[in-house]
């Protein structure tokens, strides 16, 4: 299946920890500027870009100069604050350069698991993306040890399968530390082969995921394979791309391969 770019009109764009922080937290300024600038120029053609970052745990990590992810849910929480404040500042200024309006969205899993709240998330989308806003969503940490904890929504892999569900969008990009998903772990051995397409997530595609993320994240290839799922089981195509160059964003919907595509039932040749 190949994406094309007339097909794909709102779209999803997940950017992990590793994509947007250096390995001590600090904020990788070229990614940030560079994705924004992707993004910015896809919601000028007309697309609906709504984008969900990870990372304020991480730059909090590096603005306080620590050396590692504390353990501490509260210590996380403080970090979470601490980051997701300069997050929005770098979106903010970066998005400006390009005449784009960024909106902050904290989600809770109960804003998701209650039918009632649920609507009240769709229907704050919704005018955001009439009103020409580029929406930002995180999960709130500062309140809620969900995801610090790992259970329910858990990680923003998995957050972002679940806005795209609610937007109703069509096309869900994961921007990772890896271009995809591979017969065999890439870092370990020299022949990995990467899969272009995924038409079934069974258990042979579950166990090609592997491990865990990086230091400063908590996600891994896992993480993607759950929201690819989610996702594909909403009937939306999951590409799964490195976000070590954004402009790849370009090459995936223009239907060149690159990455993984995990293909709905639906969609698939």
């Amino acid at each position: 299946m190949a994406i094309t770019d007339s097909k794909y009109k709102r779209i999803v764009v997940k950017v992990g920890t590793s994509t947007i922080t250096h390995d001590g937290g600090k904020a990788n300024l070229r990614r940030l500027e560079s994705l924004c600038r992707v993004i910015s120029d896809l919601e000028n053609a007309g697309h609906e870009m709504i984008l969900v970052s990870s990372g304020a745990i991480g730059i909090g990590i590096g603005k306080l100069g620590l050396r590692s992810r504390p353990d501490d849910n509260s210590k996380k929480q403080a970090l979470a604050a601490i980051g997701q404040c300069e997050l929005m500042f770098l979106y903010d200024k970066f998005f400006g350069e390009y005449n784009n309006t960024v909106a902050q969205v904290l989600l809770t899993a109960d804003d998701i698991d209650n039918s009632g709240a649920r609507l009240n998330v769709h229907n704050t989308f919704t005018q955001l993306i009439s009103m020409g806003m580029i929406p930002v969503v995180n999960e709130n940490d500062t309140v809620a040890i969900a995801e610090l904890d790992g259970h329910n929504i858990g990680d923003n892999d998995t957050l972002s399968a679940i806005v795209a569900k609610v937007v109703g969008a069509d096309l869900l990009v994961i921007l990772t530390d890896i271009d995809g998903l591979y017969d065999k772990d890439p870092r370990a051995h020299g022949d990995a082969k990467r899969i272009s397409v995924v038409d079934e997530i069974d258990e042979h595609i579950e166990a090609l995921a592997g491990g865990a993320g990086s230091k400063l994240g908590t996600g891994g290839m896992i993480t993607k394979i759950k929201a690819a799922r989610i996702s594909t089981d909403a009937g939306i195509p999951c590409g799964v791309i490195s976000g070590s160059a954004p402009e790849s964003l370009y090459s995936l919907i223009e239907g060149k391969d690159i990455g993984t595509v995990f293909v709905p039932k639906k969609d698939q040749r």
